[in-house]
């Protein structure tokens, strides 16, 4: 990429939100400093540089992310019980840091306080639940979630749940079972997008069957380009455009490429190919940032976003179309969900 296409993108990304599917920091606050949500936030100052960590506000500054979906996340070890406590204190942590820095950060429930708070000159602030085992097979906590404001659930995470097949787990569901099905519907009525990262090719196609919103995901690269289960087939990519969805790319490097050596050109590989297979209007991107040890050369933090649209640019791609893939398909997704559920007379408390 050259100087002036990552000038270029930084003009751009000023004007246009970018919004990033998914990001543990939350979690990796916890690693750090311990499960105490509150202690957990108080001993990191993210208005300075942490080297031990992605993301810091300076950064996400330096980056132009105006919309972050943070990861809620609870590894597959918590179940039951114990894994509906870890999803609480991990919304915790994103409250205590919306209270730590109420000039940086905004909460955001819609699209519309999300451009909201861009406009305002924060980062609009979504949450996202990581793994469906969290709601330890209840209804009754999906629901309690999505009033507390999160904004998707990816349905599996490395594990299968007793609804839903994982990629990265042995079949057992083929997919759905009924109650996955419900909880799609369920996802549907509350307005609460249907991450399908993750997933089983055969759980992210009985979930397109069933759903009657734009799905996303927040967190996937392209199958056809590297072979890694975590990645989405092409039949799925292809369904996107009439589903009215996204896959935001992401930049974990195994499931970038098999090389040992990924760098900023092998992501734009897959950008290009979704592009090509999904469309421009069903592309996003989603760095999973502090949720893996290294990323590609070139993306190594938060701040490296114009870098990335600045490799676009050189390549030919418009502003307009980087536009789309900054932000304005997320939005238009999250307008998507939010319309069903105001069909189905679902108001968000």
């Amino acid at each position: 990429m050259t100087p002036a296409g990552v000038d270029r993108a930084r003009a751009l990304l000023s004007a246009a939100q970018l919004a990033d599917g998914h990001n543990d920091l939350p979690w990796a606050l916890r690693n750090l400093a311990g499960p105490d949500p509150r202690e957990a936030v108080a001993a990191i100052d993210l208005l300075q540089r942490q080297d031990r960590l992605h993301t810091d506000l300076p950064r996400l500054r330096e980056g132009k992310v105006g919309l972050q979906f943070w990861s809620v996340f609870v590894p597959c070890e918590f179940t039951g019980d114990s894994a509906v406590t870890a999803v609480l204190e991990q919304i915790e942590v994103v409250y205590q840091l919306l209270e730590r820095y109420p000039d940086q950060l905004a909460l955001a429930r819609t699209a519309d306080e999300a451009e909201a708070a861009f406009r305002d000159g924060r980062v609009a602030s979504m949450l996202g639940a990581e793994g469906g085992h969290s709601i330890a097979e209840s209804l009754g906590v999906l629901r309690i979630l999505r009033r507390l404001g999160v904004r998707y659930m990816t349905l599996t995470h490395n594990s299968n749940t007793p609804w839903a097949d994982s990629a990265t787990d042995e079949p057992v569901h083929d997919g759905l079972t009924d109650f996955g099905r419900d909880v799609v519907r369920e996802m549907n009525r509350i307005g609460m997008l249907v991450d399908l990262s993750h997933v089983a090719p055969s759980t992210m196609r009985d979930a397109l069957d069933v759903t009657t919103a734009p799905v996303v995901f927040t967190h996937s690269s392209c199958r056809a380009v590297n072979d890694h289960p975590r990645n989405v087939p092409d039949d799925v990519l292809a369904r996107l455009a009439g589903n009215g969805g996204v896959c935001m790319v992401t930049f974990v490097p195994r499931f970038v490429s098999a090389k040992d050596s990924v760098g900023i050109e092998d992501v734009v590989e897959h950008l290009e190919h979704a592009r090509e297979v999904a469309g421009i209007d069903h592309i996003g991107v989603g760095g999973d940032y502090d949720g893996v040890k290294s990323l590609p050369a070139g993306l190594e933090d938060v701040s490296k976003y114009p870098v990335l649209f600045g490799a676009l640019l050189d390549r030919g791609w418009s502003e307009d179309d980087l536009t789309k893939l900054a932000g304005r398909n997320v939005l238009r997704v999250l307008r998507g969900a939010e319309d069903v559920a105001k069909g189905a007379g679902y108001t968000d408390a």
